[in-house]
């Protein structure tokens, strides 16, 4: 794992204590859907302030109750925000609530049980996304196999700055999407051990989009 951590710029791991907190509470099975929502709104917001660190901005003319003063801003048109569904809609209020002025668009990813493969069921694009930043967002980063099909697809959209934006990574999944495309840039706020047999994470928070929507069996 720390081979990962140190030597890949395109991975950010994040270390602060709060999302240390909200993501051990995630883990814990016996946390709530509610709860466990709400942490992912919270720890989503927390992650998407990293993730746009370097975001160009433009000069404004800000008038305040004292005097005039030139300010900041984040072009309108400069973000989307694509979760993979359905897991990746838990993320999508938090990074919106700091972003509210991206695009949205939706991708439907389907994980077959006995393969690991996706298959991509739905997409919907926003006009114009080709000249955006994309935020890809699901929570887990398993084989990679679904991240990857997404980012091809947004490849063929014209889309040339992605950033994927997970909670929980495994080293497995990490590798195999920067080893497949060189300028996407990763964020979790976890780098777990490794996958088991059926290519769930270890130690992982079990199947995040199962216990974002109750559906836990």
């Amino acid at each position: 794992m720390d081979d990962l951590r140190l030597t890949d710029e395109r991975l950010c791991v994040l270390d602060h204590p709060l999302v240390e907190h909200k993501l051990s509470i995630m883990r814990d099975e016996s946390t709530t859907p509610s709860q466990f929502r709400q942490m992912v709104h919270e720890i989503s917001i927390i992650e998407v302030f990293e993730a746009t660190r370097d975001l160009p901005t433009e000069p404004v003319e800000v008038k305040t109750p004292l005097q005039t003063m030139t300010g900041k801003h984040v072009p309108s048109n400069l973000l989307a925000v694509v979760p993979i569904l359905r897991a990746g809609m838990g993320m999508l209020d938090g990074v919106l609530s700091v972003i509210p002025s991206a695009a949205v668009g939706v991708l439907g990813m389907e994980r077959n049980e006995e393969t690991h493969q996706p298959r991509e069921y739905y997409a919907k694009m926003p006009k114009g996304i080709e000249n955006r930043s994309v935020f890809l967002i699901d929570p887990m980063l398993a084989t990679g196999g679904s991240a990857l099909a997404a980012i091809h697809y947004l490849r063929k959209q014209g889309v040339k700055d992605i950033r994927l934006l997970v909670l929980v990574a495994a080293p497995e999944g990490v590798r195999a999407v920067l080893a497949d495309d060189p300028e996407v840039r990763i964020w979790t706020c976890a780098l777990d051990e490794g996958l088991n047999d059926q290519a769930y994470i270890l130690p992982g928070l079990g199947d995040a989009g199962d216990r974002i929507f109750g559906t836990v069996q």
